[in-house]
């Protein structure tokens, strides 16, 4: 089916805002070229049946064959945002989380395969620097949520 013709719909995801000492653990997103955009912290869609918890602790497990602690409340983003030409649109259900079983230094990176097969990065980045947009962090409306927080 042709990109024209597919049924529009919005998307429901998580993501784990796993931060430690001024830093965000997310992951790079690149383009079809494997030129950074930008990053974006760890998590994915929600399958039909389940909720957002488990939803956050299933994605953990797959990436970084890790479990998680939700250590506070969930925060709710929409985000509109353009993609090979085509709008997309999603909800995003964003909780702090820990790491429990698996430690990456903050000068440390995990590597790891999406569902696609695509190889996947993730890394600390230091919210000063994000706030420069070096690089760009995804969701928009995720920067000024992080920088507010004490």
């Amino acid at each position: 089916m042709s990109v024209a013709g597919r049924k529009k719909r919005i998307k429901t995801k998580v993501i784990g805002l796993a931060l430690r000492d001024g830093h965000l653990l997310a992951f790079e997103v690149t383009d079809d070229k494997e030129r950074l955009r930008g990053v974006r912290p760890l998590g994915g869609s929600i399958e039909y049946g389940e909720t957002r918890e488990e939803a956050l602790r299933r994605e953990f497990r797959e990436e970084l064959d890790t479990t998680i602690e939700i250590t506070g409340e969930w925060t709710v983003f929409e985000s509109l945002y353009e993609k090979q030409g085509e709008i997309r649109h999603e909800f995003l259900f964003a909780a702090p989380i820990r790491l429990l079983d698996r430690d990456i230094p903050l000068d440390g990176e995990a590597t790891y395969l999406e569902g696609d097969g695509s190889l996947c990065r993730a890394r600390w980045f230091a919210l000063e620097a994000l706030a420069r947009g070096e690089p760009k962090l995804f969701p928009d409306a995720l920067l000024p949520f992080l920088l507010e927080r004490p």
